[in-house]
């Protein structure tokens, strides 16, 4: 079997053992919601969750080194941390739980969702040809290589594209050959962006109304997508980035609302090809074999984030974007800001917050 099909197998046929247990812990605990409308939300104490509230304080004192706006961290749904310092991305007042922020690439997470939906609508498949809803000649392939390409390949960042260049310009001048479609895997901005446009064809709506519709308003979030440099980023307050990450908690449920159908979401967390197992569909897993950073040739060695609970499946973005969910403690934690590091994905800062607040939330 090809490496292509091998690829498909895995994301239509097989979930983890992993999975498996993140299921079942969900099913221990019953999940609080809170309303759709307004700013009620119930809260937990630390002392109730029977964290290390000494660590606790320690970690969010140093929390304020790191140009952190908003962080927040739920328990069972409810909130246990909720901090907010420094002012609005407009700089326009301080920071607060209405405050809009980007999401930058963590938004690539709400985009694999809303496919998720249209693929159970009827409206595409994964395994669609992606010519179909973009059009022959959307990349400078000759068409025999540009046929190969599938949806679900741009959904695990294995579309084969070159990743030299301008990774933003969705141009089919710059989107050319490197590797047959699902043979290898590269972090690529442009193929994820045209997935606007797959969205938009095979519902014949704007990506921002259907999403709004079948997910935004579903589960009580605020916020728009904006072109940013290129690139299609949502832009939203730190709670509702936190009722995403409650609603993948629940598997897809809101309440008595199925949202986002659950097998589709075991599909997301689950390692999506073999180059990468750290990367499922638009979502990045922890507590894999190895690991493969943007713009890196080879893997690593063990887990992406080694002081992380092993389960732990992220959402992440450029400036330290990040969108946690732990499903073995039914915690769900958000951190949006700016970072001093760079990169595409900042893990150099998602893993000294790990150092740090591994130690105050483990053994629950």
């Amino acid at each position: 079997m090809t490496k292509s099909l091998t690829l498909l197998a895995t994301i239509f046929l097989s979930f983890s053992s992993s999975a498996l247990l993140r299921a079942q812990a969900l099913s221990e605990s019953q999940l609080y919601f809170p309303p759709k409308v307004g700013l009620t939300w119930e809260r937990m104490s630390l002392p109730e969750t029977g964290w290390d509230q000494a660590g606790m304080g320690e970690f969010l004192s140093w929390l304020e080194s790191t140009n952190t706006r908003a962080f927040l961290i739920l328990k069972d749904g409810k909130l246990v941390v909720e901090e907010y310092r420094g002012n609005r991305l407009t700089g326009m007042g301080p920071m607060d739980e209405s405050s809009l922020w980007y999401w930058a690439s963590a938004g690539k997470t709400l985009t694999a969702a809303l496919l998720g939906i249209a693929e159970e609508e009827g409206l595409l498949k994964l395994k669609d040809r992606s010519q179909k809803y973009l059009g022959k000649g959307w990349t400078s392939l000759e068409n025999k290589h540009e046929k190969r390409i599938r949806i679900v390949h741009q959904l695990s960042m294995t579309t084969g594209l070159d990743d030299t260049g301008d990774l933003n310009s969705v141009a089919p001048s710059d989107l050319r050959f490197r590797a047959k479609a699902g043979t290898r895997w590269s972090y690529h901005n442009a193929p994820y962006t045209v997935l606007k446009q797959v969205v938009q064809n095979a519902s014949d709506r704007s990506f921002q109304d259907y999403f709004q519709e079948k997910i935004r308003d579903r589960i009580g979030m605020n916020g728009l997508w904006q072109n940013t440099g290129g690139n299609n980023v949502y832009y939203s307050s730190p709670r509702s980035m936190a009722r995403f990450g409650l609603l993948l908690l629940a598997k897809g449920k809101w309440e008595d609302e199925q949202v986002l159908n659950s097998e589709f979401v075991e599909q997301m967390i689950s390692p999506s090809q073999d180059f990468n197992p750290s990367y499922g569909l638009l979502t990045w897993l922890n507590g894999q074999s190895s690991y493969r950073l943007p713009g890196m040739e080879r893997n690593l060695p063990g887990s992406l984030v080694p002081d992380a609970p092993e389960d732990m499946f992220m959402a992440l973005g450029k400036n330290g974007q990040f969108l946690m969910v732990i499903p073995s403690q039914n915690v769900v934690i958000v951190r949006m800001g700016a970072s001093s590091d760079t990169s595409q994905i900042p893990f150099l800062l998602m893993n000294q917050i790990w150092e740090r607040l591994g130690p105050v939330i483990s053994g629950n």
